[in-house]
């Protein structure tokens, strides 16, 4: 019997060794989402990377080097994008600067108001209001360019920089996620003790709601700069004057002049390199502020 025990025991203990040798299972699946996330996060890099490498080449490296191999034209290729029209370049970065960065703001405010009021007062007709609003969350941007160019026009406002900024300032998306963010982060008791208090609505706004709004306000910002500095199709129908052009449409005038002109494929491609580096820049410094506003938020609670 005890023989029997002690040829046992030395089984069972190789078996416990070779269960810890193998992985978990749980540990195996978990594997899963983190191999798809780096193969997503490859697909969405890959492009970014080609743009910085190309943007270091010469016209003919551009065309004659392995794909990834960086060049030696970085230098060349900025000293010809900045000498190309007298500097129309930056020209249009400084348009696409104002375009995003005065649209996400009037964007942002006229989000974070709507979204406070559809999340705190209650009147009739708020929800379908709402309903209406998520509509045109799901309308495709293309279908709302031409009506938009024909009102503009009504008003002899296109081919200027009110027509790119104005159907901007109204975003369906930003007032979404200010309504929902504004439900969530704004008590209605602290609102209610405010108007106890004699505060006035401006005043509880002001001084009480939008402070705790802030992460998603900062948040609708991002957003609609990002869309906005990205976007191609509003100021094509738009403009016609390319000194009102912003950068996408400035390099597609570029691009499109390549065709007959290869040369200006390196300036394209170092333009569009350039373009994104306020884009990270931006990103990077509201992550910054987003994060110290969750945390201090969570004190303040």
């Amino acid at each position: 019997m005890s023989s029997l025990a002690v040829h046992k025991a030395p089984a069972a203990a190789g078996a416990t060794s070779a269960a810890r040798s193998r992985p978990p299972l749980r540990r195996r699946i978990a594997l899963v989402p983190t191999l798809t996330l780096l193969l997503g996060a490859l697909y969405c890099l890959l492009p970014v990377a080609w743009v910085v490498i190309a943007s270091t080449k010469s016209g003919r490296e551009l065309f004659t080097t392995f794909t990834f191999l960086p060049g030696s034209g970085f230098t060349d290729n900025l000293r010809d994008l900045n000498a190309y029209r007298d500097g129309v370049y930056w020209t249009w970065m400084g348009n696409s600067a104002l375009y995003a960065g005065l649209g996400a703001l009037l964007s942002t405010c006229v989000s974070a108001f709507s979204g406070y009021a559809l999340a705190t007062y209650r009147f009739r007709g708020r929800e379908t209001m709402f309903n209406v609003l998520l509509a045109g969350v799901l309308m495709p941007p293309v279908i709302l360019a031409v009506p938009q160019y024909l009102l503009l026009a009504q008003a002899d406002l296109t081919d200027s920089y009110w027509s790119v900024l104005l159907p901007q300032v109204l975003s369906p998306y930003g007032v979404y996620l200010a309504r929902i963010y504004a439900a969530a982060a704004v008590p209605g008791d602290v609102v209610e003790a405010g108007r106890m208090d004699g505060a006035g609505e401006w005043r509880i706004f002001t001084r009480i709601a939008l402070p705790m709004m802030i992460p998603g306000l900062v948040t609708v910002f991002l957003f609609q700069f990002v869309a906005v500095w990205n976007n191609f199709l509003l100021p094509y129908i738009m403009l016609s004057d390319d000194e009102r052009f912003p950068i996408t449409l400035g390099l597609f005038t570029l691009l499109e002049q390549g065709a007959n002109t290869p040369a200006l494929y390196t300036l394209v491609i170092t333009g569009a390199f350039l373009a994104v580096l306020p884009l990270v820049a931006l990103f990077l410094v509201v992550q910054r502020f987003w994060s110290l506003d969750l945390l201090s938020g969570a004190v303040k609670s």
